[in-house]
């Protein structure tokens, strides 16, 4: 018997399955979010390399910004408190969780068993978001898995002083077309990104240690411009883009226990 949690998130859809021990018994992730094939594409592939079959599986929670598209379930739950209960299993210590999403910001106070605190989310804008990369990416044609690269070259951040992710664009556009270095330019894109992020967590509070979760924590730069925004090193698990699939499968797994007893 099998637990699964599916996190449907605007950019990506993720699965993972933990047995009755917490241990994980499949995953999957698949860079399409809701409203594209990505969600049954990640379903499929999930079976296909788990060898898990339906009938194996004793509940299905499930999370994130398309959740309410996904008839499979049992059960919804916020991607706040997946991200929390995930993060926090995998690391007992942390206090602080920021997920920076597809289309959203979120600064989360946790507790020692991963319940919520208090927390804080920006969702009008994509300005400080993993949308607010993707276009600077395209901007500069530089693919989003080497960001963190560019980065490191830097010399100079130089100021992208537009929050607007339309503004942001023709700032970005206009210091190309300026002679001005892509590392420099892609610095002060992250740097503007971890600015945006910090404002959100200083208003919430901040307890160490504090934890980054989403697709975006795999970008070394972003990671160290928020460190310096935040004052604080920030601890990244191994997979951050299923921080909040693992929360939901960890939700599965004790909703199934208190159904069943």
């Amino acid at each position: 018997m099998v637990f699964l949690g599916v996190d449907i998130g605007s950019s990506a859809t993720k699965l993972i399955a933990i047995d009755k021990d917490y241990n994980i018994a499949g995953r999957s992730v698949v860079q399409l979010g809701t409203g594209t094939a990505g969600v049954e594409r990640a379903v499929q592939q999930f079976y296909e390399s788990s060898g898990i079959r339906r009938d194996e599986i004793g509940w299905i929670t499930v999370t994130g910004y398309g959740r309410s598209q996904f008839g499979e379930a049992n059960n919804q739950i916020s991607e706040i408190s997946c991200h929390a209960r995930g993060m926090v299993f995998l690391k007992p210590s942390v206090r602080t969780v920021i997920d920076i999403g597809g289309q959203d910001i979120k600064v989360i106070k946790v507790d020692a068993k991963g319940g919520i605190v208090s927390f804080t989310m920006n969702d009008k804008c994509a300005a400080g978001t993993g949308r607010f990369i993707d276009v600077m990416s395209k901007v500069l044609d530089v693919p989003i898995g080497e960001l963190g690269d560019y980065d490191a070259k830097s010399d100079a951040a130089l100021t992208i002083s537009n929050t607007c992710t339309v503004f942001a664009e023709s700032e970005v556009i206009s210091k190309l077309s300026s002679g001005n270095s892509i590392p420099n330019i892609v610095a002060g894109i992250h740097q503007s990104v971890a600015r945006r992020v910090a404002g959100l967590a200083f208003r919430n509070g901040m307890e160490k240690e504090v934890a980054l979760t989403g697709g975006v924590a795999r970008n070394s730069g972003m990671v160290r411009a928020l460190s310096k925004e935040l004052k604080y090193d920030i601890v990244i698990p191994d997979d951050p883009q299923v921080t909040g699939a693992l929360g939901a499968a960890i939700f599965a797994r004790e909703k199934f226990s208190a159904e069943t007893t």
